[in-house]
Parts: structure tokens; sequence; C-alpha cells
């Protein structure tokens, strides 16, 4: 009998939110409560002499319960030397404050923050505290999930601080900029559930822009992803993002994106 109820459980898990998992953004969910997971992102940007710029990101996530999660990520690249070095970290939590929920469709709004410390270089206009800034972020997100497709927004508020301890954020710069962010994902496989053992195959298309609040200047990327989802709790995501326009300084755009994740459900009691 409790085997019945965790698969009835994991297909309606599946089948509600594997389409919103995106590759470049949150969604407003959340991950399971009382879940703990692991995440790996690895980024391979061309910098415009050639060079490639890795950056790896392991990342701890924890599912406290239905409206908070929160995660702890690690900043590891080449960038500095050529060989790698860990260059800082963030702690990031989401707030799901409104659930609107149905039969095969929701809509969900969240807040979430971010603070970041980070030692490396300052290199460019962008202000990204996930992997180049030491500063803080915070954000509103609003998801609708129809059936199989889920769509996705996002606007933020990110300020950039000095990288310590040998780096001050240039005062000729920008120090803070408005992010916002459009997602949209489709299940594509399985058509129709037999298991929760099916592998899920999702396609995703998102749109990440951002406007500096000083000098107005701004970019907008495009990232087309897929996504494979195994037994219901192991995800890998194959992601590409490139820049559509921008009229500010950003070192390394263009590029993939590998990322692997594993769930352990029901970790805490």
């Amino acid at each position: 009998m409790r085997k019945i109820v965790l698969i009835a459980f994991l297909l309606i898990h599946l089948n509600s939110f594997s389409q919103e998992l995106f590759v470049f953004t949150e969604p407003a969910s959340n991950m399971p409560a009382k879940s703990l997971g692991f995440r790996d992102m690895n980024g391979f940007f061309l910098e415009k002499d050639g060079k490639l710029n890795y950056h790896n990101m392991p990342e701890l996530m924890w599912g406290i319960n239905k409206k908070w999660m929160v995660h702890a990520q690690g900043f590891i690249s080449n960038r500095q030397d050529g060989g790698f070095e860990t260059e800082g970290g963030s702690f990031y939590a989401k707030y799901r404050f409104f659930s609107n929920d149905a039969l095969k469709k929701h809509f969900r709004m969240a807040l979430y923050g971010r603070y970041s410390f980070n030692k490396a270089d300052i290199h460019q206009q962008e202000i990204e505290t996930m992997g180049h800034n030491s500063g803080y972020e915070a954000g509103f997100i609003a998801t609708q999930l129809l059936h199989k497709v889920a769509i996705s927004s996002s606007i933020s508020y990110e300020r950039a601080l000095d990288n310590q301890p040998n780096y001050k954020f240039p005062s000729t710069e920008s120090n803070s900029a408005m992010n916002y962010t459009l997602s949209a994902g489709k299940l594509m496989l399985p058509k129709v559930y037999t298991s929760y053992k099916q592998v899920n195959m999702n396609l995703m298309l998102e749109f990440i822009g951002q406007r500096l609040n000083d000098n107005q200047k701004s970019f907008l990327d495009i990232a087309p992803s897929v996504q494979f989802i195994f037994n219901s709790q192991a995800r890998v995501d194959i992601g590409y993002r490139r820049q559509l326009y921008s009229t500010m300084e950003r070192t390394a755009p263009n590029g993939m994106v590998l990322k692997f994740e594993y769930l352990l459900f029901n970790v805490f009691k």
C-alpha cells in the first residue's frame, strides 16, 4: 500500500512540476518539503580573446517546507591564472507566498534573495552576483503551469559590492541593476505516464536581461535548453546562452551550461 501511495505521489509530482525546473532561472515553485538536493553547474564560456572561461558551481539545497527553500553555493573558476581557484560563494533563499492550485494547472508567486561574496577581479560592467561580484539580489517570481507548459517571469534588484580583499568596485561604473527574465518550458516526453521510472524530457526557452541603473546600459540574452529527469529525482540540463544585444562591457556572454542534480526525499522528519 505504501508503495502504491509513493508511486501515485511521484506521478502527480512529475506531471505537475517537471517542466517547471528551468535551467537558467528559478521558478516560483519550491523543491519538495523536507528534501535535500545536490547540484553541480558547469559553465563553458568563450572570452573575446578566444580563451575558454570555465566556472564550476557546486550547490547544496534544502527544502525546509512547502514555502521555504535555501541554497548554499560555491564558485570555482579558471579565470584568474588558468588554474582552478575557489573565488567565493553565495546563500540563496526563496519564499513561496501564493499558490492557486488546480488539476494539471497552478499559479504561484515567490520572493527570493541572494547574498554573495567573491574575491575575483572585477572585469566587466555587467553585474552578476552568481559567480562574479560580491553583493546581493532581491526579487519576485511568478509562474503559471498549464498542463504540460510552464511560463515563468521574474524581476529583481541587484547591487554589487567590493570584491574583498583586493578589488574595490569602480566608482565610475553603475553598481546596481534591474534584472528581468521570461522562461517557457514544455514537457515533451513521456506522452503518457505509466511509471515514475520513465525518463522525462523538457524543452525550454529563456530570455535573460539586465539594465544598469546609473548609466542605463543593458543587455538581453536568449537561452534554449533541453532537460532530462531520471527516476523522478536525478536531473541533467544542457543549455546554450547567447547574447542578442548589449550596450555594456561583458567578458564572456556566450557559452554552454551543463548541470547535474540529485534529490533525496524526506531526509528531514
